[in-house]
């Protein structure tokens, strides 16, 4: 294992949870792709962020406090000017535990979901499924056993119900799907390589177009340390 990877797993062992930019940092380790993004500390270097990528942007709390982002209101999206990522900053420096923001790339396409856990009877297993809003409604997800090849991960993802979604559903356009079968099985090498230090992985959403298929936040959950 690499070292940076063992420092990244360390760091949040004392939270039990990986923080965004550290997650995302990890998974760029394993050739996984990310939306661009910066992680910044001052109002000052948001703009600069901003300037880089190009707006529309997304923010994120960053804050060892706030593992479920959403949730606490540690998320703007469509930020379209400088005045509006202002306030934006404002708002989530107020919010516990601040340690800056991401400034994201706002990715568009279609919504997947990547998941990885631990199995007590196969071992690390990756979620596939259909994201977006009706994600909870519908569950149209596929399992497999990690780790496995390009033609497991072209297999499960046609086996999603909502897979024509892919494919150009009604002359939508069709998701680069050479870039996604990359990520989905790179992804399985990860969660064998960290089976002992993960319990769960969740990328969602995973953005996915004609030209990329990118992972746009991150939540790492790791083992609790088991103490002899």
């Amino acid at each position: 294992m690499k070292k940076r990877i063992q420092e990244l797993l360390e760091r949040a062992r004392n939270v039990g949870w990986m923080m965004e930019p550290d997650a995302r940092e990890l998974l760029k380790l394993y050739n996984l792709p990310v939306t661009m993004f910066h992680w910044v500390h001052t109002r000052e270097d948001a703009l600069k962020a901003a300037a880089d990528i190009g707006y529309p942007v997304v923010t994120k709390i960053v804050s060892p406090k706030i593992m479920h982002k959403s949730d606490a209101g540690g998320v703007r999206v469509g930020i379209s000017n400088d005045e509006e990522l202002s306030r934006a900053y404002d708002d989530l420096s107020r919010l516990v535990g601040f340690d800056g923001i991401i400034v994201d790339q706002m990715a568009r396409g279609t919504e997947l979901i990547v998941g990885a856990k631990h199995d007590p009877q196969f071992g690390m297993v990756v979620l596939t499924g259909i994201g977006g809003t009706a994600v909870e409604i519908y569950k149209d997800v596929a399992i497999r056993m990690a780790p496995f090849s390009n033609d497991t991960a072209r297999e499960a993802l046609s086996s999603l119900t909502g897979s024509s979604l892919l494919t150009g559903y009604r002359g939508g356009e069709a998701v680069n799907m050479e870039k996604l079968v990359h990520l989905m099985v790179h992804f399985s090498e990860l969660a064998v390589d960290l089976e002992k230090n993960i319990e769960s992985i969740d990328l969602n959403p995973v953005m996915c177009n004609a030209k990329d298929a990118l992972i746009a936040d991150a939540r790492i959950l790791l083992k609790e340390v088991q103490h002899t």
